[in-house]
């Protein structure tokens, strides 16, 4: 330690042409073409570990960007969902409020299947029995009717759509008034045809088609639907002004992209006008 302590004195009380400096540089001249050779063969080791600790950083740059894409992605889907759900909710209030449905005790459901059987002609909903929901209550969207409750449980029930044959409603023209009953054209389409018209009826393209409601005095003959709720828009008559013409009529209500449904409850004065 104290020989040290000497030569460290020494090394730096003598000038730089001294004995101690003098080692020094010859030491470096031998040393300093051995440490540029271990240098050149060692940068690819180094550069290699560079590469790895590069890799995995950017790996877990990578796997973080995805997290936060996809939590993005789920917030926007969520936005989305919601967006369009508040849209039917605001149309289905609208027609409350146009047709005067609020009476009816609407009840709103969300669709939670369709049958896979019968093309989209019936859908089923998380309502049943303890919403106060029964069969044969008419169902509507925001955009109008789409059929009736046809089974009920508990908590879920079964509605068959107006594109089902099974499905038969009074209906009009909801300027003329001309009454006929709507009923599909075939099986599996989404035309529908307001049948038992006369020639003496004019009906033309693009009329709309409402319920009729209860038309009868008697309440053994009442109608299942509220008179004026939207059905659908006259696509096309053919052979008018004759008793075998036949009006072809397209639902308002898009039947295969159905979320939010309400169904109607209560009969207000037998649904009659």
């Amino acid at each position: 330690m104290a020989s040290a302590l000497v030569l460290l004195t020494v090394y730096f009380g003598e000038s730089s042409s001294g004995g101690l400096h003098g080692v020094q540089r010859g030491v470096m001249t031998v040393l300093s073409p051995i440490q540029e050779g271990a240098s050149r063969a060692l940068k690819p080791v180094r550069d290699l570990a560079g590469w790895v600790g590069d890799t995995f950083r950017a790996k877990g740059d990578v796997q973080d960007l995805r997290r936060e894409n996809a939590a993005l992605r789920r917030q926007a889907i969520s936005g989305t969902d919601a967006v369009r759900q508040n849209q039917e909710l605001r149309k289905l209030l609208a027609l409350d409020q146009a047709v005067g449905l609020a009476a009816a005790a609407p009840v709103a459901a969300r669709v939670i299947g369709q049958s896979p059987t019968v093309w989209y002609s019936r859908i089923f909903i998380d309502k049943g029995t303890g919403a106060g929901i029964r069969v044969g209550q008419p169902v509507v969207t925001g955009d109008g009717l789409i059929g009736q409750v046809t089974t009920a449980a508990a908590n879920s029930a079964v509605v068959t759509l107006v594109t089902d044959p099974e499905i038969a409603v009074p209906a009009r023209t909801s300027t003329t008034g001309v009454p006929g009953v709507i009923q599909v054209a075939a099986a599996g389409s989404d035309d529908l045809l307001l049948d038992y018209t006369t020639r003496r009826d004019r009906l033309e393209r693009g009329m709309n088609i409402v319920t009729a409601g209860t038309m009868s005095t008697s309440d053994r003959l009442l109608s299942a639907y509220p008179p004026g709720i939207p059905i659908g828009r006259v696509t096309r008559v053919e052979d008018p002004g004759t008793d075998s013409q036949k009006v072809h009529v397209r639902p308002f209500a898009d039947l295969r992209r159905l979320e939010i449904v309400q169904v109607l409850t209560q009969r207000v004065n037998g649904n009659r006008p």
